[in-house]
């Protein structure tokens, strides 16, 4: 997001992400993987995401967050990091404590480089290429977490300009990310802040998971307000459903500066053909966007 569901919001995740979503075994493997369009758990399982963001890199002091996060049911925590480009740098030892913290409250880990936000609009914003430098510097950190980790390798990296890059560049730092020896299984979001309203990553989404040597990528769409229709939903999520490419919500909300998500659509047709989702996000958000906090001020009675 730009910059970023409230109680409704959280009802909704308390309700619906106690289905936990497991299907039949597929194989085993030592980490997360991916076959058939689905992703799967290191014992075989089908797992499908359901569960929130949170903020970390700018509010590194609200660690209860995670209990916080499982207490209602959730299964996976998408966590922000800054590679030092556009906020303080999390460091080699914070990552290690947030693993800790996911794997102490048997959440899934996906994380993710923030600074590469709106790359080629927004100022400041970096490349996949420097994204991929800060999770080679982790690797030591990351080494044997492939069963709890997921490597989302720069959040929303292009705005609405100069994205033609898009698939190349996804599939250069895949690459790199195998070359460096990373094995998890890695997440690619989409361009246009996220939302692919030009189809860019839809279009390209085989090319780049072809490129992947371990065939072990995900994609993540982030819906707001271009996805205002049932139709523009499930149109867009069926057809990687169709095209048997693995795709989750990585972040949505019930509201946007952009205009009226459909909300219940997403939750709705996500779990009748089990795609995973992430609401945006548990608490902190700012810049005029403060309605897409789950809970106010981080309390999760409120």
């Amino acid at each position: 997001m730009k910059t970023r569901l409230s109680a409704a919001g959280a009802t909704v995740l308390a309700l619906l992400v106690a289905v936990l979503a497991f299907g039949q075994p597929a194989h085993a493997a030592a980490g997360f993987s991916v076959a058939g369009g689905k992703l799967y758990d290191a014992n075989g399982s089908e797992f499908i995401m359901r569960g929130v963001n949170h903020a970390h890199t700018w509010y590194p002091q609200q660690t209860s967050s995670f209990a916080d996060v499982k207490a209602l049911g959730a299964n996976t925590v998408r966590v922000v990091l800054s590679s030092g480009d556009r906020w303080t740098r999390n460091t080699s030892a914070d990552v290690a404590n947030v693993i800790a913290a996911c794997k102490g409250n048997r959440l899934i880990c996906v994380l993710e480089v923030h600074d590469t936000t709106g790359y080629g609009e927004q100022s400041g914003a970096i490349t996949l290429a420097r994204a991929v430098d800060y999770w080679l510097s982790l690797a030591d950190v990351l080494a044997g977490q492939e069963k709890f980790v997921i490597v989302n390798i720069g959040n929303e990296p292009y705005g609405n300009q100069n994205y033609a890059s898009w698939a190349t560049d996804n599939a250069d730092a895949i690459k790199r990310l195998r070359a460096g020896g990373l094995t998890h299984t890695i997440m690619v979001d989409a361009p246009n802040w996220g939302q692919d309203w030009s189809f860019t990553m839809r279009d390209n989404a085989a090319s780049v998971f072809a490129a992947d040597p371990a065939r072990n990528t995900v994609f993540s769409i982030h819906m707001y307000g271009v996805f205002d229709t049932a139709a523009e939903i499930s149109d867009y999520l069926g057809r990687f459903r169709t095209a048997g490419l693995p795709i989750v919500v990585g972040e949505f909300g019930f509201n946007h500066s952009d205009g009226d998500p459909d909300e219940d659509s997403i939750l709705a047709y996500s779990q009748a053909i089990g795609i995973g989702w992430l609401g945006w996000s548990w608490s902190g958000n700012g810049g005029g966007v403060e309605y897409l906090d789950m809970a106010t001020s981080f309390n999760p009675a409120n």
